[in-house]
């Protein structure tokens, strides 16, 4: 007879997941029965929180939901803070915890890992969260998350087992998962958009993390309108080089200058947040004439005032938009307006932030089409400001929304694990890589070809630059960053320094880590002085 705990892993399969990261403990080794014979490969991480932040790595990397196994209290509170950088980036991500016995719950009596409610904690930040008391509500649980995941606007969900449920005997069925159908934008408002983009004469797109996996449709749209693309940060690489592509952030004035200039702007599976569209947080957002959004969330349709709104799937979409509008493409000097504001934007970033975003340059060269993951880390900010990438959804990182430290090493790892053919390039700073340090031994059990650089700038910088900024003493900025030779050396990595003025010998570098079967480690020298503000 199967258990609740092996039909919960079998379910999982049938679902297409082939890949989960957990750690095993006393609350959860019943599900651990199932795994061993699934087929689904297991990936320990050395943190909870690692196995969450490799989840949301791997379901950036794939498309497909990525899948964590903790325990329950620690294992759970370890893992809210990668569920909520998940819920920020609407990425896909299921966890799976044990909790204690149905009985015990909610009494306080000091059992182990006892939290008072986490069904209730976990909600907070999940879209769903489901606690399985019976056997016949796990095949709804597990049918609601991935219709959700699949047809809607991504972020983590929860299924939590009782350890009194998980070992007894599942006398359910699991029913095969139902085919996903995208959600159909309204007839009579795609009707109306394309009327109004095609009167337009200055239009303007913006697209956001919403937009990935559509690239083609998003570029023939673009060219039929001749309007310029502005791209946020969980966008960018969709129009790599194309004369109409803006890879800058919306947050600089001279974006917000052709955002402004626009008769019509078009904004498809962007939230319009303030960590895009407002990163020096002056309370104000770029103008937008005669804005019409395309969004799969309702709740995120009704934040922000636009002439027209339209729910439903992105590609569908976009597709129905290039369906009703005439044939041939305009002439509304879109390539000259893109390349004017990409010119001023880079200009406008000043020569500290340049140095880095030719650095980033230069490994994307080295390197092409790799998925590039960041940290919040200096070279990240300079990117998220102006950086154009050369794989469609191959620049990702935590500097934008929830903003967690320590994301960079292990997202990279579930993102290798994920695309195995495609090169990996992990960038951090040695302020947040020491959030997550051990996760590199992840990579070396696991024989990852990920490249790992670490921006050494000696602490936390960009908050030591900030509170010069305004006056503060510097406090709490300095932590003394470990010798990352030894730590390379300790995880069996091949390792090597560069300086920070010398993207040619970067570009080596990587090149020559790439040929290398497993992980290296790549230290860049950059040391800060207040002169750099």
């Amino acid at each position: 007879m199967t258990t609740v705990g092996e039909a919960l892993v079998a379910g999982l399969a049938a679902r297409g997941v082939t890949c989960v990261f957990g750690i095993p403990g006393v609350h959860t080794i019943e599900m651990y029965r199932g795994l061993a014979a699934s087929g689904i490969r297991h990936v320990t991480p050395r943190h909870e929180q690692g196995a969450g932040f490799m989840a949301d790595g791997y379901a950036r990397a794939s498309g497909r939901p990525g899948v964590a196994f903790v325990i329950t209290g620690p294992g759970v509170t370890n893992t809210l803070t990668a569920m909520g950088q998940a819920r920020a980036d609407s990425v896909p991500m299921l966890v799976v915890s044990g909790v204690n016995t149905r009985a015990s719950l909610g009494r306080g009596m000091g059992h182990l890992h006892e939290l008072p409610d986490q069904l209730g904690l976990v909600s907070q930040v999940a879209l769903e969260a489901h606690r399985i008391s019976q056997t016949d509500q796990l095949a709804p649980a597990l049918g609601s998350v991935f219709d959700r995941l699949a047809t809607g606007r991504g972020g983590p969900c929860h299924i939590e087992v009782p350890l009194d449920v998980a070992g007894i005997d599942f006398d359910g069925a699991l029913p095969a998962a139902a085919p996903a159908t995208p959600d159909e934008p309204e007839a009579a408002l795609l009707d109306t958009a394309a009327a109004r983009l095609d009167a337009a004469r200055r239009p303007v797109i913006l697209i956001g993390g919403g937009a990935k996996g559509i690239e083609a449709a998003v570029l023939a749209l673009a060219e039929r309108l001749d309007a310029p693309v502005v791209q946020t940060v969980n966008a960018r690489g969709l129009m790599h080089g194309h004369p109409l592509t803006v890879a800058a952030s919306p947050s600089l004035d001279a974006v917000r200058n052709l955002i402004a200039g626009a008769d019509r702007v078009l904004a498809i599976g962007t939230e319009l947040g303030p960590t895009d569209y407002d990163m020096y947080a002056t309370g104000t957002m770029p103008q937008m004439a005669g804005l019409i959004r395309i969004d799969i969330c309702d709740a995120q349709l009704a934040r922000h005032p636009a002439d027209l709104t339209i729910r439903g799937d992105a590609g569908t979409a976009v597709a129905g938009l290039l369906a009703r509008l005439p044939e041939g493409a305009r002439n509304h000097d879109g390539a000259a307006r893109a390349s004017a504001a990409r010119h001023a934007a880079r200009e406008e970033i000043g020569p500290y932030m340049r140095s880095m975003v030719e650095m980033l340059e230069a490994a994307r060269d080295a390197v092409p089409c790799a998925l590039m993951v960041g940290d919040s880390t200096q070279p990240i900010y300079a990117g998220n400001l102006v950086y154009d990438h050369d794989h469609p959804g191959g620049w990702f990182n935590a500097a934008t929304g929830f903003g967690a430290l320590g994301y960079g090493i292990p997202a990279a790892i579930g993102a290798a694990i994920a695309a195995p053919e495609t090169p990996v390039i992990c960038i951090a700073g040695d302020g947040g890589a020491q959030f997550s340090l051990t996760e590199l031994m992840v990579a070396r059990d696991e024989a990852l070809p990920i490249t790992f650089v670490i921006w050494n700038s000696r602490g936390y910088r960009e908050i030591d630059m900030s509170m010069r900024a305004v006056g503060v003493e510097v406090v709490g900025c300095d932590p003394t960053p470990p010798d990352f030779a030894a730590i390379a050396a300790a995880c069996g990595m091949p390792y090597c320094i560069c300086a920070t003025d010398n993207p040619a010998d970067f570009a080596s570098a990587l090149a020559k880590a790439r040929r290398h079967a497993g992980p290296t480690l790549i230290e860049i020298d950059a040391p800060y002085t207040p002169e750099q503000d």
